[in-house]
């Protein structure tokens, strides 16, 4: 089982490869957004995605805080400067869905701000896609265990320090907060032509791996798509509003 799973490991990174000779010889451009909680492997799995792709066709935007100037700019402006060229992958570590879940919970905004982003979104993203871009947006999600588990060990792992946030500090403490903005988040902002994919992320390699094949079949030509498994639908699955309550999302 191992060799198996390390031929297909192998077998999808040739065919992102693929994918992207391609998008540089159709102009195609893809935004991929990745949010989830504290320590969820969002890093991980982005240096799994990228590891052989060409850097000038590859852009991995992790925005800080906003300046006093962005605060008074359209909320998505700072967002669509990155927006992809022809041919480009834009991969957002975080991205205007933290006024969804982050700002939310430490307050970080007005309540009348976060509402008017959960009205807004819908609108930005149908733009985006209307305009030719590939949207693919993947929600990844962990236990309260396991996010305990690896808040720890960055404390205690001198490599991992860099990592180390502010906010790990109220991650455990406010679980049931960023549960409930998880919720609103995922029920008011997958759309028919923008969903959400979750990812349960407990499992680093499982999660890495169900994430590759989701975006080849969503970005990738039928050509290449076709050769693509399904993902374990244990590990990554369509938002629908019934996983809030039947344990696929975490509580």
């Amino acid at each position: 089982m191992g060799k198996d799973h390390e031929q297909e490991d192998h077998d999808l990174q040739v065919a992102l490869v693929q994918y992207q000779q391609w998008a540089d010889e159709t102009g195609a451009r893809a935004v991929v957004v990745l949010e989830g909680r504290d320590t969820a492997g969002k890093d991980g799995a982005i240096r799994t995605l990228v590891r052989h792709l060409a850097v000038r066709h590859t852009r991995v935007i992790a925005l800080p805080k906003p300046t006093e100037r962005e605060r008074s700019q359209w909320f998505f402006q700072r967002y669509a400067a990155h927006l992809p060229a022809a041919g480009e992958l834009v991969i957002f570590n975080r991205s205007w869905y933290n006024r969804a879940g982050v700002e939310v919970v430490n307050g970080f905004s007005t309540p009348e701000q976060q509402a008017r982003f959960i009205e807004d979104v819908p609108g930005f993203e149908a733009m985006l896609i209307g305009d030719g871009i590939k949207l693919v947006k993947l929600w990844l999600d962990i236990s309260r265990e396991e996010q305990a588990a690896r808040l720890e060990s960055r404390r205690e792992d001198p490599l991992k320090s860099l990592k180390i946030s502010p906010l790990d500090a109220v991650a455990q403490e406010k679980w049931d907060d960023y549960s409930v903005a998880r919720d609103t988040m995922l029920t008011r902002t997958s759309t028919p032509v923008a969903p959400w994919a979750c990812v349960r992320a407990d499992h680093k390699k499982r999660a890495r791996r169900a994430i590759i094949q989701h975006l080849l079949r969503e970005l990738a030509p039928a050509e290449i798509a076709k050769g693509i498994t399904v993902p374990d639908p244990e590990t990554l699955f369509t938002f629908e509003a019934s996983a809030i309550g039947d344990g696929r999302l975490e509580r």
